[in-house]
């Protein structure tokens, strides 16, 4: 199990990152917006596959066309590595 991150990790790691922002040591969130329902719930199905294949799951929230995710690692009760490499794929499907 990772361990958690502290913030100035987790802030030199927010560098590479498109749009995140951390919430302390405590998540990572992300707001996407989608030119309608479908193309956000496609999005959504994309993530899914993605966490399951990592076994790391986020949270997320759907509003029509807008998609907010929070990333967190319960076991470490906050940010690790896990969260971070989540986020990179989610950013490689938009």
């Amino acid at each position: 199990m990772p361990g958690k991150m502290t913030e100035t990790a987790i802030a030199a790691a927010l560098v590479s990152l498109r749009g995140w922002m951390a919430d302390g040591d405590r998540a990572l969130t992300k707001t996407f917006r989608f030119p309608d329902h479908i193309a956000a719930m496609g999005f959504v199905t994309q993530v899914a596959m993605v966490a399951e294949a990592m076994d790391h799951h986020p949270d997320l929230r759907i509003v029509y066309n807008t998609v907010e995710i929070r990333l967190y690692s319960h076991d470490a009760d906050g940010v690790t590595s896990r969260d971070i490499r989540l986020a990179q794929r989610i950013d490689a499907r938009t």
